[in-house]
């Protein structure tokens, strides 16, 4: 396929595909990730991986709703010292943008994880400030716009290479923790991580998840991600954007560049179908962009905003 209309920037990473692998979804091993870039991403991002190992918790941790999939996995990883030599070893077996998805319960956390994870070859990092199911991280901090500050500003020290912020769309006014995040230093923002969602079984009559709620994803949640990117994207004109929430097909991945998106990450699609979903939307982009007389993805990019 040629993907010269396809190649995109973020920050300083180059990409061929304007897919990326969204975390939690096939980013544990380096053997996962490599599936997945030859199945069409033009980049991958990993588990979110914290300073010391996590169990998450136990299960039930995913359920499935009609049109999505409601998980509270916790998290769970072996910590930053052991998943270098993952990311090492990733970084030898593809040769597209390597992102590395952190998370901390302080600035000085974060900012720690991420100066092993760049130091093992990450290419960049996303903030993972947005998870609506593990307390004292998460959402807890990127609700937050001091603390999201504090956290964004300490890791933009610690380290070189491009800081992603990953936001959630269970707040009030993103718009104004976006412009927090930006002002704080962040190369690029992903918009955005689960809704916090429950699911009950009528004949137990109790939660299904064992952590009783966890984050839906998917395509119920498609509009609601797209609305996020729209209203940053009005705001902020700059700011690479990574629109993230239901992107099934390519008419999804098209919406979001319309929105104002300039990549979307992939992950629940994935889980339903296989990461050959990825070379499916790129061959539908593609057809797209030549139906339309376009040269480039990044023509259509905050067009919805120019009707």
């Amino acid at each position: 396929m040629e993907n010269n209309l396809l190649n995109i920037q973020i920050a300083s990473l180059s990409l061929n595909y304007p897919g990326m692998l969204a975390s939690g979804i096939l980013g544990y091993s380096a053997e996962s990730m490599r599936r997945v870039i030859d199945g069409g991403a033009g980049a991958v991002v990993t588990k979110s991986v914290s300073l010391q190992p996590r169990d998450g918790y136990t299960n039930p941790t995913v359920v499935q709703t009609k049109s999505g999939l409601i998980n509270a996995m916790g998290l769970p990883n072996p910590g930053i010292q052991v998943y270098t030599e993952e990311i090492k070893h990733t970084k030898t077996l593809i040769h597209q943008p390597l992102i590395v998805s952190i998370f901390g319960y302080t600035a000085k956390e974060y900012a720690t994880v991420a100066k092993k994870a760049a130091e093992a070859g990450a290419d960049a990092l996303e903030l993972n400030v947005s998870c609506p199911h593990v307390k004292q991280t998460g959402s807890e901090i990127g609700q937050n716009p001091t603390l999201l500050a504090e956290v964004v500003k300490t890791v933009k020290v610690a380290v070189k290479i491009p800081v992603f912020v990953k936001l959630s769309p269970n707040v009030t006014d993103i718009v104004h923790l976006a412009n927090t995040a930006v002002d704080a230093g962040a190369d690029a923002l992903t918009a955005v991580n689960t809704l916090r969602a429950i699911a009950i079984d009528v004949e137990t009559t109790k939660p299904i998840l064992k952590n009783k709620k966890g984050g839906l994803s998917g395509p119920a949640m498609k509009n609601v991600a797209l609305r996020c990117v729209f209203d940053i994207r009005e705001k902020l004109v700059d700011i690479p954007i990574i629109g993230c929430g239901g992107v099934s097909n390519w008419q999804d991945a098209v919406e979001f560049f319309l929105a104002g998106a300039n990549a979307v990450q992939i992950g629940t699609a994935i889980a339903y179908n296989s990461p050959e979903v990825f070379q499916t939307i790129n061959k539908g982009i593609e057809i797209y962009l030549k139906k339309k007389q376009l040269r480039s993805v990044k023509e259509i990019v905050g067009l919805s905003h120019r009707s």
